[in-house]
């Protein structure tokens, strides 16, 4: 008799349906091996900013490298964060986000050790800045995301951010006393403001647009590129200065469960992306940087540097958030922040 035993021991109707069974089982496993993961990508601005144009990147590569197979949605504006850059790290690490391209400014709230980054005058130029993310100095940094529930995969040094006034520009710290300054939301930022007798006020942009028609706000920190776009010299900004105060610096990373359930050959492949992104970011940054100051500079918006004599001198009148954030940071890693910058002199 043809059929299996189980056939040949069975009524026809049942044969008929254990085949059925047997080929949907057949079927379904096919699907569950066809259809696509999906993960959420996190990113604190839109595509039209670098860190925003980053994460694009980075997805796009995932799902061409893929062919599909993962899929990256891009949640651009911290939204699954509730639009607060300062808790995208968090939203990252619980798995509200599987993957992010994040600020290690904002980013620091979480991650203590980031602060190490953007510590106040501690990074004198691009060279220097790419000194704390290689070597030893990353693989610290590494650790410390990890420990804080995250894989990082890629790091880009972000270029100088800025301060913008109204009347006059900053030279010297004495020129701070009193000043109204709308920053990010961001601790170490206003402390260093607070060192500098300056007043730092955290904002929505909404609120300080109106703030700054009514001539309740002196000044603006942040990056150029977003100087340029919200149109400061409309509201009323005349004077931007490139002082070097804080450092910057993107970071590519996943969340540790989304990254424990991926495969060898998947990780390789997201991981390759990320470093892709990360070499692409660092050249559509500078490139936004330098067109961002030339709009500024279009518009009648006067753009100066600080010198090396100038930025010590500010260095010197903000130390006390200096080393208030090194000791966030860690007094033992601030130190060997120190000595990795000091070796590219």
């Amino acid at each position: 008799m043809n059929g299996p035993p189980a056939c040949r021991r069975t009524p026809h109707f049942a044969c008929a349906l254990l085949a059925l069974a047997v080929v949907a089982s057949h079927a379904c496993a096919q699907q569950t091996v066809d259809k696509a993961v999906e993960l959420k990508l996190s990113t604190a601005v839109g595509p039209a900013f670098a860190l925003g144009g980053a994460g694009e990147r980075w997805a796009k590569l995932i799902v061409e490298a893929s062919a599909g197979k993962l899929a990256v949605k891009v949640h651009s504006g911290a939204s699954l964060a509730g639009r607060d850059p300062a808790r995208e790290f968090a939203a990252l690490a619980i798995g509200d986000a599987d993957l992010a391209v994040g600020s290690s400014l904002f980013w620091s709230t979480q991650v203590g050790e980031l602060n190490v980054i953007g510590l106040p005058w501690l990074v004198p130029d691009a060279k220097a800045l790419e000194a704390l993310i290689v070597g030893a100095m990353k693989e610290r940094l590494d650790a410390a995301i990890e420990r804080a529930g995250a894989v990082p995969l890629a790091y880009a040094p972000l270029g100088p951010r800025a301060l913008a006034t109204t009347k006059v520009p900053v030279r010297t710290p004495d020129d701070m006393a009193g000043m109204r300054v709308r920053i990010a939301s961001a601790p170490l930022v206003a402390d260093l403001f607070f060192a500098l007798r300056a007043s730092p006020r955290s904002m929505t942009f909404a609120e300080a647009q109106t703030s700054m028609r009514a001539g309740t706000i002196d000044a603006q920190e942040g990056a150029p590129a977003t100087m340029a776009s919200s149109r400061i010299d409309a509201l009323g900004m005349r004077h931007v200065v490139l002082w070097g105060a804080i450092a910057e610096v993107a970071v590519f990373a996943v969340n540790g469960a989304a990254w424990a359930a991926l495969t060898e050959p998947q990780r390789t492949l997201v991981s390759e992306a990320a470093i892709e992104a990360a070499r692409e970011l660092r050249e559509r940054d500078r490139a936004e940087i330098d067109a961002a100051l030339a709009e500024l500079g279009k518009r009648g918006v006067a753009v100066t540097r600080l010198t090396a004599t100038g930025r010590a001198t500010f260095a010197f009148a903000a130390r006390s958030a200096y080393d208030k954030w090194a000791g966030f940071a860690g007094a033992e890693l601030a130190r060997a922040a120190e000595a990795a910058i000091a070796g590219t002199r």
